[in-house]
């Protein structure tokens, strides 16, 4: 899986403008990125109106919705995702994948602050920077408002470069840490298997799905 950094905030600290500087900044240097937001609102999946819906009402688990100039998935859920889990729905095509909220998570964190909204939230772990206009007695770096290239750099170096090549193993839906061997052993392996298939050219990427009968 791509990298993941959290941005949060205390509602109205600023955390949309500063993402949307971030992309910005990320995207002019070639990294392509991913986002996703939380709400804690539902979604409606309960208008007839909608194919989407007939769909689902008929007994699709999920229903995807394609058009000239977009894509979008509709998979109702029964229970809370954590941030791993929903992320995977990216696949691997993209450098970094910049959430907004989820300040429970376990992701990296990026803290947008503002003097007049109050402290640092309670909830953020794993906070790695803060985004501030006040000097804070934190342990983590600091980054002026409007400073999104020095954050840019900092994920550049921190997470989207260390990860440009990587080798991920998802084991009935759980991802499995790889220490180096194993993680050598696996790469060379689908190498040698992607090579040895006709018309298979320079290997970029792969990709093996295996799916088994439980009984």
């Amino acid at each position: 899986m791509p990298p993941v950094v959290s941005i949060v905030g205390i509602s109205n600290s600023g955390k949309t403008t500063f993402l949307e500087k971030l992309i910005k900044e990320l995207t002019s240097r070639g990294y392509r990125v991913a986002t996703v937001k939380h709400t804690h609102h539902d979604q409606d999946f309960t208008s007839p109106e909608k194919d989407t819906y007939r769909h689902l009402r008929a007994g699709s688990e999920a229903a995807l919705l394609y058009s000239p100039n977009g894509i979008t998935l509709t998979r109702p859920i029964s229970k809370g995702l954590d941030v791993a889990e929903i992320c995977r729905f990216f696949g691997e095509d993209y450098d970094i994948i910049l959430t907004e909220g989820f300040s429970r998570g376990d992701a990296p964190k990026i803290e947008v602050h503002r003097k007049e909204r109050g402290g640092l939230l309670d909830t953020a772990s794993k906070r790695i920077a803060v985004v501030t206009d006040e000097k804070l007695d934190v342990k983590v770096k600091q980054f002026a408002l409007d400073d999104f290239k020095g954050v840019a750099d900092l994920l550049e170096q921190g997470f989207i470069k260390p990860q440009q090549e990587r080798t991920v193993l998802y084991v009935n839906d759980a991802a499995i840490p790889l220490s180096e061997y194993p993680r050598q052993m696996i790469t060379a392996v689908a190498l040698a298997m992607a090579s040895c298939l006709k018309g298979v050219a320079k290997v970029k990427s792969f990709q093996l799905s295996l799916k088994r009968d439980e009984k």
